[in-house]
C-alpha cells in the first residue's frame, strides 16, 4: 500500500490532490488545524486519515514527524502545503516570525525528518508549494522580518526560503525526487487574516482564480513516475529553469545551516 502525507491537506490544493491519491489506492494522511474539515476527510474514506497540529510550533512538528515515521515507514509522496497570511507580524512562542516558522521551518522539519521513510519508498517524492524560482532576494539580515513587515511579501520570502530548501535537500538525498511548485492563482480559501484593502484583492482572486482541480492537473504530471531526478522547479505547470543564481549551493547551504543553528538555540 503506497502512502502519501500532506500538511495543509484540508482546504485548497492540498485537499484536492489528497483525494486525488485516495482514488489511486494511497493511505492518505492530511495534517490540518481545523478538526472539523480533517473530520470531514477522515470520514471520507477507510484509507484517509487526519491529524491536527500546530505546525507553527516546533515542538508539533516534531512530535508529528517522530509518529509519521513510526506508523508509516515507507512514504511515498509528500505534500508540504500548509501557509497562513497574516496583515500585521506575529512571532510564535519558540520566538520565530509566524511565516518564517509555518511555511518554511516546518517544512524543513518534515522534508528532512521523513527523509529516511522517504528513501523507502520506490519512487519517492516530495512537493513543496514554494517560490518555484521567486526572485524576491533572501533577506539574510532579517530573516525573521523585523523590519518593513508586510504579509504578502513575507510568504513571498518565505516561499523563496523554500526553494533553497529544495536545493539543499536534493543535494543531501539525491534519490528523492523534490517538487517546487508556484500554482498561481487558484480558487481556494486563502487561508488567513487580510485588512481590508486585501480582503477585497482576495475576494477578486477567489473569482477570478482558476480551479483547484486545473491546479492538481497541472502538477500531477511533474510528480507522477517516471519522473525527472533531484529538484524539479513547476509555475503553473511548466518547467522553471534552475539558475544559479535563485537556485545557488552556498545559499542554500548558508540557509540550511543558520536553521540548523537557530534550532539548536531553542530551549529545550
Amino acid at each position: 500500500m503506497s502512502t502519501a502525507v500532506i500538511t495543509g491537506g484540508t482546504d485548497g490544493i492540498g485537499r484536492g490532490l489528497a483525494e486525488e491519491y485516495l482514488r489511486r489506492g494511497y493511505d492518505v494522511l492530511v495534517v490540518g488545524t481545523s478538526k472539523t474539515k480533517g473530520g470531514m476527510f477522515a470520514r471520507s474514506a477507510e484509507r484517509a486519515h487526519f491529524l491536527a497540529a500546530d505546525l507553527s510550533r516546533v515542538s508539533d512538528n516534531e512530535r508529528l514527524v517522530a509518529h509519521l515515521a513510526d506508523r508509516f515507514p515507507v512514504i511515498d509522496v509528500l505534500v508540504l502545503g500548509a501557509r497562513y497570511h497574516r496583515p500585521a507580524r506575529l512571532v510564535t512562542p519558540d520566538g520565530f516570525e509566524s511565516n518564517f516558522a509555518l511555511f518554511y521551518l516546518s517544512r524543513f522539519l518534515f522534508s528532512h525528518g521523513l527523509a529516511s521513510a522517504l528513501g523507502r519508498a520506490e519512487a519517492p517524492v516530495v512537493l513543496n508549494f514554494a517560490g518555484a524560482g521567486s526572485q524576491v532576494p533572501v533577506r539574510w539580515h532579517d530573516l525573521q522580518l523585523e523590519q518593513d513587515y508586510h504579509g504578502v511579501g513575507a510568504m513571498g520570502h518565505a516561499a523563496r526560503l523554500n526553494d533553497l530548501l529544495g536545493v539543499h535537500f536534493v543535494a543531501q538525498h539525491p534519490d528523492i525526487r523534490y517538487v517546487l511548485n508556484h500554482p498561481g492563482v487558484v480558487a481556494t480559501s486563502f487561508a488567513g487574516e487580510y485588512d481590508r484593502a486585501t480582503s477585497a484583492q482576495v475576494s477578486h482572486l477567489r473569482a477570478t482564480g482558476k480551479s483547484v482541480a486545473t491546479s492538481v492537473g497541472q502538477i500531477l504530471p511533474h510528480l507522477d513516475p517516471p519522473g525527472r531526478n533531484g529538484l524539479t522547479a513547476v509555475m503553473e505547470g511548466a518547467l522553471v529553469p534552475l539558475a544559479p543564481k535563485w537556485f545557488g549551493r552556498g545559499d542554500a547551504a548558508r540557509l540550511h545551516e543558520t536553521t540548523e543553528r537557530l534550532l539548536a538555540e531553542l530551549p529545550r
